[in-house]
Order: structure tokens, then C-alpha cells, then sequence
């Protein structure tokens, strides 16, 4: 899906790591919530309240998530899931645009 219709977009950004990670939040009439967002080059790790599906359009980066040994690595575009009530550590090597679906 490259558009979403009938949402209403929180106006206020979510602003992470001295601003080098933004958001907005895009709410669906069926109470489900998203994310899109921006990342500069940097390592950052989040932590969960709902599991999450993150999609990335464009960014290179390797992605650590709980109790995998072996990286997810993202040339430009890619898809993972992090359980909920966890965290991740994203290692960012170029700008990337993402979506985050929250599940749950």
C-alpha cells in the first residue's frame, strides 16, 4: 500500500535522539495506529510496548532484534517484526524513511 485514506495525522512530531529520528502518528478509523518517520545515519535502539512491523523504503542498515544472533540487513527496502515488550537496535548507515505499524 503506498497510500493511506481516512486518517487523521497527529499534527506534533515524535522527535528521538536529539531529532536525528521523527515521526508522526497516523490514526485509522479502525483504532489501529502507525508511524512514518525519518532517520539520519546513527545507531539507536527503541524499545517496545506492542510488537511492531517496521518497513523501510529507502536506508541502508542493519538491524539487531531480540534472541536472533544473525543481523537483519536492509539495502534501501525491507520489512521485520520485534515482539512486543522488547527492544532493538538499529545501526543506520545512510538516511532512511520508514513506516512503523503498531500490533495489538
Amino acid at each position: 500500500m503506498s497510500e493511506f485514506k481516512n486518517v487523521a495525522v497527529v499534527k506534533k512530531a515524535n522527535v528521538y535522539f536529539d531529532g536525528k529520528v521523527t515521526s508522526r502518528t497516523i490514526k485509522f478509523e479502525d483504532g489501529t495506529t502507525k508511524t512514518l518517520g525519518f532517520m539520519q545515519v546513527g545507531d539507536y535502539t527503541f524499545n517496545t510496548g506492542k510488537a511492531e512491523i517496521m518497513e523501510f523504503f529507502c536506508g541502508q542498515l542493519e538491524v539487531e532484534l531480540p534472541n536472533q544472533k544473525e543481523l537483519v540487513v536492509i539495502n534501501e527496502t525491507g520489512i521485520f517484526e520485534v515482539p512486543a515488550n522488547s527492544s532493538f537496535t538499529l545501526h543506520v548507515k545512510t538516511p532512511a524513511d520508514y513506516c512503523c505499524s503498531f500490533i495489538g
